[in-house]
């Protein structure tokens, strides 16, 4: 790996990944997800009560989103990145380890999307409804759960003298801690563009844009979460032009690169369409009656003013 001499000025990187405290081991990137599917749990039931469900009906949806997120996310991982832990040398049994780092954010969103509708479905509410609700919050997810890769010292780009430079140390991630040389000092591989940075500010800036079109113009229902596709795959493209870890490629280019690039295009031209309907009426929850008569549309929410 290419380094390059400290730099005068550059952000440091925790040398610590986990805690024990006795017999459980809190791993950073872990908590880092989970505050930040805490935040939007919160920002979501704000959202989906505005929008005429009732107060804490989302944790009833979450119960089957989240799990199937994780699961897909990792899945997603394991299949793009397979020779992480299946090639000669590796250690299969990594795959499970999802504390030491690797969601795929597209996996994550394909089983989560199915888990919510499952989810809405047995609750009485509107997917539609529930999937513009929930993009803000899984944009601010996204921006906080960035911070895991900081904690252990991953998700970087090429190396760097620039004053935010992030300094990476060679971290043994089953212990917890960056592995130390014959001194004891912790091992520094050099100083590089915190793509992992970039990235989280992207999110919440996206976020906070997302919350802005969505008050002012309240476009047609499913075109939020299709503008928070097409605002997280812009900038999520950049970033994997930028990172310098390793991942499987196709014609040159890292395999996320070409879903971001695709998704982009899908998430625009779904925006397009669906943002020219008008905001619906028709309540979040549903009427189980008319459900199943197949008579209620699918077509949007009372949209008050919302976050």
């Amino acid at each position: 790996m290419n380094t390059l001499a400290e730099p005068a000025s550059y952000l440091p990187s925790p040398t610590i990944s986990a805690v024990q405290l006795g017999p459980v081991t809190l791993h950073f990137y872990a908590l880092c997800i989970l505050a930040g599917i805490i935040t939007a749990i919160w920002l979501t039931d704000r959202r989906l009560t505005r929008r005429g469900g009732e107060p804490g009906q989302v944790l009833d949806v979450v119960l089957w989103a989240v799990p199937f997120g994780i699961i897909g996310g990792r899945l997603y991982h394991v299949i793009t990145d397979y020779q992480l832990y299946f090639a000669p040398g590796r250690d299969p049994w990594g795959a499970l380890r999802i504390w030491d780092g690797g969601l795929g954010i597209w996996g994550a969103i394909a089983l989560g999307a199915l888990g919510a509708y499952i989810g809405c479905r047995r609750n009485g509410v509107r997917f539609s409804a529930f999937a513009d609700a929930v993009a803000p919050g899984l944009l601010i997810a996204q921006g906080i759960g960035r911070w895991g890769n900081w904690f252990n010292n991953e998700l970087y780009g090429d190396p760097s003298t620039l004053p935010w430079a992030v300094q990476i140390h060679e971290m043994d991630l089953s212990a917890g801690r960056a592995t130390l040389d014959a001194a004891g000092n912790p091992i520094v591989l050099g100083y590089f563009e915190p793509t992992f940075l970039y990235e989280s500010l992207w999110c919440l800036a996206a976020a906070a844009v997302l919350l802005l079109i969505d008050r002012r113009f309240k476009p047609g229902a499913g075109a939020v979460f299709a503008l928070y596709v097409a605002f997280y795959t812009a900038g999520r493209f950049f970033f994997e032009l930028m990172r310098s870890d390793y991942a499987n490629t196709i014609l040159g280019l890292r395999v996320n690169t070409w879903v971001s690039g695709i998704l982009f295009i899908a998430g625009t031209l779904e925006f397009l369409a669906l943002h020219r309907r008008s905001p619906s009426t028709t309540p979040t929850v549903l009427d189980a009656r008319e459900e199943e008569k197949g008579t209620t549309p699918d077509t949007g929410t009372t949209h008050k003013n919302t976050l």
